[in-house]
């Protein structure tokens, strides 16, 4: 791979390769941007590039060989000098055997693959490439810390944080990383990756909507939608847009039991396509994609209410979208859309499951007294 094999990333790529060119690159680095468009792949590419000892440099474009004893070690997966840090790596810091993923980023990992690691010099190049993905769970103890290799780094270690949200990041360690941001990836691109999968155009339009520009969410569903040997997650994704349309509040307590069981039954086969997640990481991202189903037709709500359609998520639902749009008032959809990303937020949180479509669909579903309340006023 390539830095030219990463797409839709060009004003990122073009801030590194200025770095590179100037010889004046960051230490230390935050890769910001939403999951799934291509943060690690960056990060990995420039890290081969660091610790290649043949860089090409061609038209003002540096690249990493592909062809020295680095590149090859560094594609088998085995170079000593570049170093992934995740939090499940805590199964195998000296007390961690046997304990449970937690879902922050402890210190026992940053100190016993981090800090430990950087006082010991490099031993196949010239350099040393730590990438951390999830910084934003990095604690308070971890952060402190990281702060301190941060401050006084060896000239040959680079590290790069990967984060979805730098704010969670102490302002100090903000203000000691250069930040690159990462745009979501265009929505013909996904389309166009999806369809390569063998995903059909409707199937391959809908994830790539839902997905908000992540590649990476979108295709998971994808696997997740040729692996489902019954009913699909499109089938599903459809059935609880149309309940939730048409759904009376009366109703909606029976409806969020079927998002949690649906999100659930997701997870589990979630979990056997990608056994080295964690099964608390896989709940998490399961419940935030059917909260982002419940967003998503707030979403087309607004749009028919404001633009008079076009782009639409639920497309194939469009008929009972118009019908709840009619419900609403543009005021209502957009605080009902901040209720469901708070609720998201609550998920990063790790707030037990039986708390979140429960309260999150007594929220954003129209009460039909209500309705009929303010039916009877427009016409006074």
């Amino acid at each position: 791979m390539s830095f030219k094999d990463i797409f839709c990333q060009d004003k990122a790529i073009s801030l590194i390769q200025q770095g590179y060119a100037s010889g004046r690159l960051a230490h230390a680095f935050i890769f910001a941007g939403i999951e799934g468009v291509g943060k690690f792949k960056t990060a990995r590419e420039l890290g081969k590039l660091l610790l290649c000892k043949e860089p090409v440099i061609k038209n003002g474009f540096a690249d990493s060989c592909g062809k020295c004893v680095s590149c090859e070690a560094f594609e088998a997966g085995t170079h000593p000098d570049f170093l992934h840090i995740y939090k499940e790596l805590l199964e195998f810091t000296e007390d961690g055997k046997d304990k449970k993923t937690p879902k922050d980023l402890s210190i026992d990992v940053i100190r016993e693959f981090v800090i430990k690691k950087v006082s010991i010099r490099p031993s196949l190049s010239e350099g040393k490439v730590f990438v951390i993905s999830e910084g934003e769970r990095l604690n308070k103890e971890s952060q402190n810390a990281l702060l301190k290799v941060l401050e006084e780094p060896p000239g040959y270690c680079t590290i790069i944080l990967l984060c979805t949200q730098p704010e969670n990041l102490f302002a100090t360690i903000r203000s000691r990383c250069r930040i690159i941001r990462f745009g979501p990836i265009a929505e013909e691109k996904i389309i166009d990756r999806l369809h390569k999968t063998g995903l059909d155009k409707k199937r391959s339009q809908y994830f790539a909507r839902l997905s908000g520009g992540s590649i990476g969410d979108a295709c998971r569903w994808a696997e997740l939608e040729s692996r489902q040997a019954e009913t699909k997650l499109y089938e599903i994704c459809n059935q609880l847009v149309g309940e939730l349309a048409g759904c009376r509040y009366a109703d909606c307590l029976e409806l969020a039991d079927r998002f949690l069981k649906e999100s659930r039954e997701t997870g589990q086969l979630w979990s056997k396509i990608n056994p080295q997640t964690s099964k608390t990481d896989v709940s998490r991202r399961t419940h935030k994609t059917f909260i982002r189903i419940i967003i998503s037709v707030l979403r087309d709500c607004l749009i028919l209410k404001v633009a008079a359609g076009g782009g639409l998520t639920n497309f194939a639902q469009e008929e009972n979208i118009k019908k709840m749009s009619e419900k609403e008032t543009a005021e209502q959809l957009c605080l009902k859309i901040g209720a469901a990303y708070r609720t998201m937020q609550c998920v990063d949180s790790n707030i037990n499951e039986k708390l979140i479509f429960h309260p999150l669909l007594l929220k954003v579903t129209s009460s039909d007294t209500m309705f009929v309340l303010q039916s009877q006023l427009s016409d006074v």
